[in-house]
């Protein structure tokens, strides 16, 4: 049975190449704003691309904080793409203005530490073995990023409430996380949309763990 997902569309994310990404990954996938949809949907996509705070301003607009909540609270599957797995954290600091995120992980979004950004171009991962998202890849598959800002470490709430997660790593001079798998909750910081066949394969993974 086809697997259906709903596109976040809150005024921040390449759309369009997502959407012909998530059907070519054999999914019946809606572009909404619309909560039901988003919340009864099997998957839910959460895009971004540009500023931290924007996407939240434009996140807000939409209540899509609480539509990630509410599914998460359901253990219904969200994946975030970009900046979409930004907002994800506690927060984001951009030009020494910090924003609070959706706070689905703990943790600050912060300029990476390298001599070239953005960070714009092909790199490898490194997935753990037991990935779901990155099943059937290997070690040296690379996917396009392009970002000037990451998660750059993993934190623990202090009552150690959240679920230990699956980790993927990447480097562009610091290392950063590339990717999350935190039971229903999934992200990459990389476009696996412009990704080509790894990112096909990916997102194929996904939906298929729907």
């Amino acid at each position: 049975m086809t697997k259906t997902v709903a596109l976040l569309d809150y005024g921040s994310g390449n759309l369009h190449s997502a959407h012909r990404a998530l059907i070519r990954a054999g999914a019946d996938v809606t572009v909404t704003a619309d909560p039901e949809i988003a919340l009864t949907a099997d998957g839910l996509v959460v895009p971004g691309v540009g500023a931290f705070a924007a996407c939240m301003t434009g996140l807000r607009s939409v209540r899509g904080e609480r539509i990630i909540g509410k599914r998460l609270a359901g253990g219904r599957p969200v994946l975030g793409i970009c900046v979409g797995m930004q907002i994800l954290f506690e927060r984001g600091v951009e030009f020494g203005v910090e924003t609070d995120g959706c706070a689905e992980w703990p943790g600050t979004v912060e300029r990476l530490h390298a001599p070239v950004l953005p960070h714009m171009g092909w790199n490898t991962v490194q997935a753990p073995a037991d990935s779901i998202l990155f099943a059937g890849m290997d070690p040296d598959t690379r996917f396009y990023f392009v970002h000037s800002y990451a998660a750059q470490k993993w934190e623990w709430t202090s009552d150690g409430t959240i679920a230990p997660a699956k980790l993927t790593w990447a480097e562009h001079g610091t290392q950063f996380l590339a990717a999350v798998e935190n039971g229903p909750l999934s992200a990459t910081q990389f476009h696996p949309e412009k990704s080509g066949d790894a990112g096909a394969q990916l997102l194929r993974n996904w939906v298929n763990s729907l």
